[in-house]
């Protein structure tokens, strides 16, 4: 079984089609016999995809921090909730805990994490595909800011690699399923233009 680390807004955001696309994400989620690991949190995006799991019987657990689970935030429902004392743990306790990582769209927290992730792969601490569901062409310019990084010599090609824009979720899900993890023996190795 895969475990599909979802990262996502604590606000539902502008447009209804986020909360429609937390919500098929999901159930696709299930549906490919996959588990979720998220940020703990009952409201926004990560609530939707959450409440989308466990409505289908699905596997979700939430790695959320004292703080927040403490203003009411955490989810009460869920598989498993598990509280620690940082966000650097609770970030390494879902990193730990994963395959992947799918993220929906979000601010700054949700930037924060993904682009650590990909740094992650980069320095070889594991290997996973980095994927941004771009709903309503949320992270077009993000993307086009990562590509150009590219471009202008800071990040590596092979590092881009692996993060993925996808604006379906089915195509997010096949590429959680059939991604092949690159050896973290030769991480350094990724750092040549």
């Amino acid at each position: 079984m895969k475990t599909i680390c979802v990262y996502a807004g604590s606000a539902i955001g502008n447009k209804e089609s986020f909360s429609v696309a937390a919500k098929n994400l999901g159930h696709a989620i299930v549906n490919s016999g996959s588990s979720m690991v998220y940020g703990g949190g009952s409201r926004g995006l990560m609530g939707v995809v959450a409440d989308a799991v466990l409505n289908k019987n699905g596997s979700v657990t939430g790695i959320i921090t004292k703080q927040l689970d403490n203003i009411e935030v955490g989810h009460k429902e869920l598989t498993t909730l598990e509280v620690v004392d940082t966000m650097h743990e609770r970030k390494s306790r879902m990193a730990e805990l994963s395959d992947s990582v799918i993220s929906l769209p979000g601010g700054v927290g949700t930037w924060e994490e993904f682009y650590e992730a990909l740094a992650w792969n980069q320095l070889g601490f594991y290997s996973k595909p980095i994927i941004l569901l771009n709903i309503d062409n949320y992270y077009d310019d993000l993307y086009n800011f990562t590509t150009n990084s590219v471009k202008e010599g800071f990040l590596p090609q092979k590092t881009f690699e692996d993060l993925f824009l996808v604006d379906d979720i089915d195509e997010a899900i096949s590429i959680v399923i059939n991604f092949k993890k690159k050896d973290g023996k030769d991480w350094f190795k990724r750092l040549e233009r």
